[in-house]
């Protein structure tokens, strides 16, 4: 695997990362979001990632990229509270919340930002693997 292979590598995966952190902050931003409606009330976002597998120009070796195929909205239930004097209360007296775990989410936010950092790690080896290559012809 060349360096430009390992930098490509990290890069995506660095990507997906900062995708993963993007939706976890729509989602805590949204968390106790209120809403009229079952349907208008805020759905958890989640990624969806995929592995991407390339052959080198050389033929000889494998690569893998990290490719982001969307965003789906969690299928989990809303909350529905009875709360007949919020202003948002339909006849029945309910208001909606969003479906948004925060404990989740932050544990997610944390594996996200742990997996960033390692990438970034990667990256910084490498720089240095070629600068020792480098020292080496002198």
């Amino acid at each position: 695997m060349s360096f430009n292979s390992i930098y490509d590598v990290s890069g995506s995966a660095m990507r997906a990362q900062v995708m993963r952190l993007d939706t976890i902050a729509s989602n805590l931003a949204n968390a106790n979001t209120a809403a009229p409606t079952e349907a208008t009330a805020y759905r958890a976002l989640k990624p969806v990632f995929a592995a991407l597998y390339k052959q080198t120009a050389e033929q000889q070796s494998l690569s893998a990229e990290v490719q982001m195929l969307g965003i789906t909205t969690s299928a989990k239930p809303v909350e529905q509270r009875f709360e007949p004097n919020n202003p948002l209360a339909n006849q029945d007296g309910y208001v909606f919340y969003s479906n948004v775990n925060v404990l989740e989410e932050m544990a997610d936010m944390m594996s996200a930002s742990r997996s960033y950092q390692t990438s970034v790690e990667v990256m910084g080896r490498v720089s240095s693997m070629q600068q020792s290559v480098l020292r080496l012809g002198q």
